[in-house]
């Protein structure tokens, strides 16, 4: 069963700890982009439709060793995630589809 694409997006608070916004996306609909603004620091947008995620350096100044850091697990990540796509698709695309029987007969 396929389900429609969406984002979903939340927001938890609780009295003791900061608010903690959660976004996921669920959509082939999405816009990967990169760069360096003007001021020199780099970026990175995820956005669909109906939301928008930035990632860029620690205060939206020059970059860090953790920076660098997080850049890596980003890369990593999205590698991890690019060969699991790559695998499944390949998977799905190689299996035999189930034989659908002719508009009123019954399958075996």
């Amino acid at each position: 069963m396929s389900r429609d694409p969406y984002t979903y997006v939340t927001v938890s608070i609780d009295s003791d700890e900061a608010p903690r916004v959660g976004i996921s996306f669920y959509t082939s609909g999405l816009r990967v982009t990169s760069g360096v603004l003007d001021s020199g620091r780099p970026f990175l947008d995820i956005r669909s439709k109906t939301a928008d995620v930035s990632i860029s350096t620690t205060g939206a100044g020059a970059v860090t060793s953790t920076d660098l850091e997080n850049a890596r697990q980003i890369a990593d990540a999205a590698a991890s995630y690019l060969a699991d796509c790559e695998r499944l698709h390949h998977q799905h695309s190689c299996s035999p589809s189930p034989a659908i029987p002719p508009s009123g007969e019954a399958a075996a």
